[in-house]
């Protein structure tokens, strides 16, 4: 089966299907590895990791189409990408989208900011006209119509912090009869908005709870209340950025202060040299090299063929 496919079916099930954000490659495998069924591709993820720098529009398309093909090589489960304000107008969007369907990745987010826009959980957005970003629906789900019908546009609204939740909802119901097949609300605060969306918007919806730990702005609800209240993704996008530059932080931060400027025998801050290669798939590769090289090049490289499968190959 298709992996749009699959995140369509697992969205419209309206069980509240957990889409957590991965800033690379790495940590896409992770969160697969993990048990998750799909995965969301974090704008600003990318922007930290790429750039270093925040979520304010600085990451060129280019570079977000390259990473998003890193990370869907990488796994095996669906992949969301983060097309942002699509690249430009609707002409712009529906050329990504293409280039996404090409990729195959199984969906998309597209949000109705002003360019350039920002992490939907900061001040000073701005949104352009309805009918712009309708237009630009439009225009991608014509090419998600004749390239492949089950691609996931997910329309996100960054209005609610800007007028409430009645113009977001009528804005969801706007761009889901434009062509879009799920609604996003970013920012949406309390149980009680959401509720009221799910029962007024005119598709799925999809709630950003941020980090999982915090919520940001929105209330932290419980997964499986999500699902009962119909829900119908869950992204969690900035997690994995946030822990690895708290992860990062602290073991560098310890190396520093260290008296000998090593940390022996304080395995909690690593992974093993075997246990990081073998996850990455080192030994796979050395099973091609055996393989499919020749003999007598192994020989000399590894000092015989049998030594490449046996562990790191170190």
């Amino acid at each position: 089966m298709k992996k749009s496919t699959l995140l369509r079916q697992a969205i419209l099930e309206r069980r509240a299907v957990v889409v957590p954000g991965c800033h690379d490659a790495l940590s896409a495998k992770i969160i697969e590895s993990c048990g998750f069924e799909a995965i969301q591709v974090s704008g600003y993820g990318l922007a930290a990791s790429l750039l270093g720098k925040p979520d304010v529009g600085l990451v060129q398309m280019k570079d977000v189409l390259d990473l998003t093909w890193n990370i869907t090589r990488a796994v095996g489960i669906p992949v969301m990408a983060d097309l942002d304000t699509g690249g430009g107008n609707a002409i712009n969007a529906a050329d990504n989208l293409d280039r996404l369907i090409s990729m195959g990745v199984a969906g998309a987010n597209l949000e109705d900011q002003v360019f350039p826009k920002r992490c939907g959980h900061m001040k000073g957005k701005e949104v352009i006209p309805a009918d712009e970003m309708a237009g630009k629906i439009r225009a991608m789900a014509q090419v998600r119509d004749t390239r492949d019908l089950d691609f996931v546009i997910n329309a996100r609204t960054d209005v609610y912090a800007l007028e409430g939740l009645e113009a977001a909802i009528q804005r969801c119901n706007l761009y889901l009869e434009a062509g879009a097949d799920l609604a996003f609300i970013d920012g949406i605060r309390t149980r009680q908005d959401i509720e009221t969306a799910v029962k007024a918007i005119h598709g799925p919806l999809s709630v950003n709870l941020m980090d999982a730990v915090s919520g940001m702005k929105t209330e932290l609800i419980p997964i499986p209340e999500l699902a009962k209240l119909g829900v119908g993704r869950v992204s969690i996008p900035v997690a994995s950025i946030m822990v690895t530059h708290k992860a990062l932080m602290a073991f560098f931060s310890a190396l520093k202060i260290s008296p000998t400027g090593i940390l022996p025998g304080q395995t909690q801050w690593v992974a093993s040299f075997e246990e990081f290669t073998d996850f990455v798939g080192l030994k796979e590769y050395h099973q091609m090299e055996a393989d499919f090289l020749p003999c007598s090049h192994l020989e000399a490289k590894y000092q015989g063929v049998e030594k490449i499968v046996e562990g790191s190959g170190k």
